[in-house]
């Protein structure tokens, strides 16, 4: 089993409960193990409305690319479709982070995630669940890349355990 950092947005439609969808979702071929708090940002790209971010650590089987088909297939089920603009509004948005201390190159994916250490959103809610891993390219931890990037515009709105999902007993998860 590899223990796999997920990144969570969306901005369009009722984000929380897109949000919880997604790692209810998650839970067909994954063990939730852990879920940050709920944070509100500033999106990056054209004029949209602003995001709801988390990071959710999860246990699977899947290798990285099988593990890419599947949240792209739960995103397609929340409303997003393939395509559309670059950084724009979406339903729900599900970036691999981290997957074990895996460093891969292939065209549909990349890890650890390339863009992970210049991002608040990211790096606020991973350090809070992940602080002491280390990035297995920069050879720092979580913590260290979220001091240096700073919290600027991250805006905490709900505490953990938003999720309903992360840590629970398969039969004991509500949305």
């Amino acid at each position: 089993m590899a223990t796999v950092y997920l990144a969570l947005g969306a901005n369009i439609g009722n984000r929380e409960a897109n949000l919880r969808m997604a790692v209810r979702a998650m839970t067909r071929l994954a063990r939730v193990i852990d879920a940050s708090a709920l944070y509100e940002t500033e999106p990056v790209g054209p004029a949209q409305p602003a995001f709801y971010n988390a990071v959710v650590a999860i246990e699977t089987g899947l290798e990285p690319i099988p593990l890419l088909r599947f949240l792209k297939g739960i995103e397609e089920e929340i409303g997003r479709r393939p395509g559309g603009e670059p950084w724009g509004p979406r339903p729900i948005d599900i970036d691999i982070l981290l997957y074990d201390d895996a460093v891969l190159e292939e065209p549909a994916l990349t890890l650890p995630h390339p863009l992970m250490a210049e991002r608040a959103f990211v790096l606020v809610p991973l350090a809070e669940i992940a602080g002491d891993v280390v990035h297995p390219v920069l050879g720092k931890t979580i913590e260290e890349l979220h001091r240096e990037t700073g919290s600027d515009g991250v805006r905490k709105i709900a505490d953990r355990g938003w999720d309903g999902v992360a840590g629970r007993p398969p039969d004991r998860v509500r949305i």
